[in-house]
Order: structure tokens, then C-alpha cells, then sequence
């Protein structure tokens, strides 16, 4: 099954939001992608398979007892992913976001095996528990079913490939008007989005921040942010991104890790700021806490750091 975004033209020329100069700027780039395509399309009718893929893009899922779901909401709120039933055993469910952790972070020793200006072990990511607490943060929402991508030069006319029993498109493409494209910062860039098959259900008064996956560079893709009042909004949430990875022939696994989840009490949020100089006293504990940061082991971990 192939997706190409020929269907632009036409919503493009019927689009009123748009001047006659940006017509013309997305209608050229799409003409010139439009005969490779038809080659493509006719390569792949006579056998063409896309199965030498250049590079992949692999997720590794720790094992373990999930965590308990039990308790009053009120007390231990609890978020709740629901599908259409007959995909329940057929697609990955989303998880804790620390049985995601990248693989590069995984293979980390948390020690460097030498010492730091201060004579103490140096240390690596892998020993920074503000990271370790970001990738632990809210539930990870994976890749429903296996996707092969086909990235050109322009980066723009993107082709997209699944099983042919794949009950829905799990990408599909967004109109490139609805990210100002192709104008500054969007010169070489067609907005698709993720199809997400599971409705969040939380408990009154959380919201959920629909984010990037924390600290994933490796990923080759990004993703818009959103913060959606899932207790009310009773609809699907899909992911618009963007393609930020390298050009060429792609493979991205069922499972691969698509948006990180972070439900958010509406009532505990902090709308008010104050920028301010510091007192005496101030500079002084910031000093002192930096000094113990610096000349002591585990510090951080010790006295400053709360389990999550």
C-alpha cells in the first residue's frame, strides 16, 4: 500500500488561506516530484519490492510486572488506554516511558573510568538521575504496525509503505498550509501525522501533554507538542510530526516509541513567575549546594533527589 501526496494539488488550488504566489511554490515542488512516482508506482507493479532498507530504526522494551493499576482515583489516579477490540492483542499497548529507554542510555557504564577535576569517579549520563527521572516521566505511546518510508531529496514528496492487512493507515500526511509551508521554518518539509489507535481516558480535571519522546536524538522524526483535556475529549489524539531524519529508505518497527504522555493536574499547574535578584542568603545556599554537587559522590541522589 502506497500513500502519495498527489492529492495536495487539488486542496492546495481550492485553499483561500493561500496566496497565488504560494499556490505556485507547492504546486511546482509537487509537479516535479509527480513523474518519479508514477515510475516508482510502475516499478513496484512489476515486482519491485522496498526491502533493501538503508537504514533502521530499532526500540528495546524492558520486561517486567506492569505497574499496579488499583486504588481510588482520587488517591491513585489512574490513566486508562483503550482501543477498538479487535486490535487489542494485535497492536503494543502504551507503557511506562522507563521501559523505553533508549538503547544508547542502556549500554552506558555509569562511570567513565576516569576521575573528574575534583578527584572524584567520573561519571556519565547514565549516573544523572534528573535523566533517568525524565525518561521514567508519564507513558510512552508506540508505533501500532511496521512502516517503510521512502525519504527523497526534497524531503517533501514522502512515500509510505505497510502490510496490506493493516486495518488503518497508521501515517498519514497533513496539509502543508496548516504549518505555513513551505515559508521559513517549513522550506523543505511535509507535516504527517501519526494515527493513534488508543483514546486516553484520565480521571476529572487531568489533562495530557502529548510530547516528543524526552531525550530520544536518535529517533528520526519529531514531533508538535499538545495538551489535550483528555478527561473531557472523549476522541482519538493523533500526532502530527515531522520527518527530521536522514533521506533514503526507512523502517520503522511496530513498537517504535511515538509520543511521550504526561498527564498533568490542571489545579496544581504554576501560571504565575517572578524573576528577581538574588538575596545574600541565596548565593549563599547556591554556592554551598554547588560545592557539595561538585566534591561529594551521590550527593544529589543522597540529599536533594525525591523518588518518583
Amino acid at each position: 500500500m502506497w500513500c502519495l501526496p498527489l492529492w495536495i494539488l487539488k486542496r492546495v488550488q481550492d485553499d483561500e488561506r493561500l496566496s497565488p504566489e504560494q499556490i505556485s511554490k507547492i504546486i511546482l515542488r509537487y509537479l516535479d516530484c509527480t513523474v518519479d512516482c508514477a515510475n516508482i508506482i510502475a516499478n513496484q507493479s512489476e515486482g519491485e519490492q522496498l526491502t533493501d532498507y538503508k537504514v533502521s530504526f530499532n526500540y528495546q522494551q524492558s520486561t517486567g510486572t506492569p505497574a499496579a493499576t488499583t486504588g481510588s482515583l482520587t488517591k491513585n489516579p489512574v490513566i486508562e488506554f483503550l482501543c477498538d477490540p479487535a486490535l487489542k492483542d494485535r497492536i503494543p499497548p502504551p507503557e511506562r516511558a522507563i521501559r523505553f529507554a533508549p538503547d544508547w542510555f542502556r549500554r552506558l557504564e555509569r562511570e567513565m573510568g576516569v576521575p573528574d577535576a575534583h578527584g572524584l569517579p567520573g561519571l556519565t549520563a547514565k549516573a544523572c538521575l534528573p535523566m533517568t527521572d525524565a525518561f521514567s516521566l508519564g507513558f510512552i505511546l508506540p508505533l501500532p504496525f511496521d512502516v517503510q518510508l521512502r525519504i527523497p531529496e526534497d524531503r517533501v514528496s514522502i512515500q509510505m509503505g505497510w502490510a496490506e492487512d493493516v486495518p488503518f493507515q497508521p501515517i498519514e500526511q497533513h496539509h502543508p498550509a496548516q504549518i505555513g509551508a513551505p515559508e521559513p521554518p517549513f522550506e523543505s518539509v511535509m507535516p504527517l501525522k501519526f494515527i493513534n489507535p488508543w483514546r486516553i481516558s484520565v480521571p476529572d480535571g487531568y489533562s495530557v501533554l502529548f510530547t516528543q519522546p524526552l531525550s530520544r536524538p536518535d529517533l528520526p522524526f519529531t514531533c508538535f507538542s499538545g495538551f489535550v483535556d483528555c478527561d473531557r475529549f472523549d476522541a482519538l489524539v493523533n500526532l502530527p510530526f515531522a520527518w527530521t531524519g536522514p533521506t533514503g529508505d526507512h523502517f520503522l518497527p511496530a513498537g517504535t516509541p511515538i509520543a511521550q504522555l504526561l498527564p498533568i493536574r490542571r489545579d496544581t499547574m504554576v501560571k504565575q513567575g517572578v524573576a528577581r535578584a538574588s538575596t545574600e542568603a541565596e548565593l549563599a545556599e547556591q554556592e554551598a549546594a554547588r560545592h557539595r554537587k561538585y566534591t561529594e559522590e551521590s550527593a544529589y541522589a543522597k540529599d536533594w533527589r525525591v523518588k518518583k
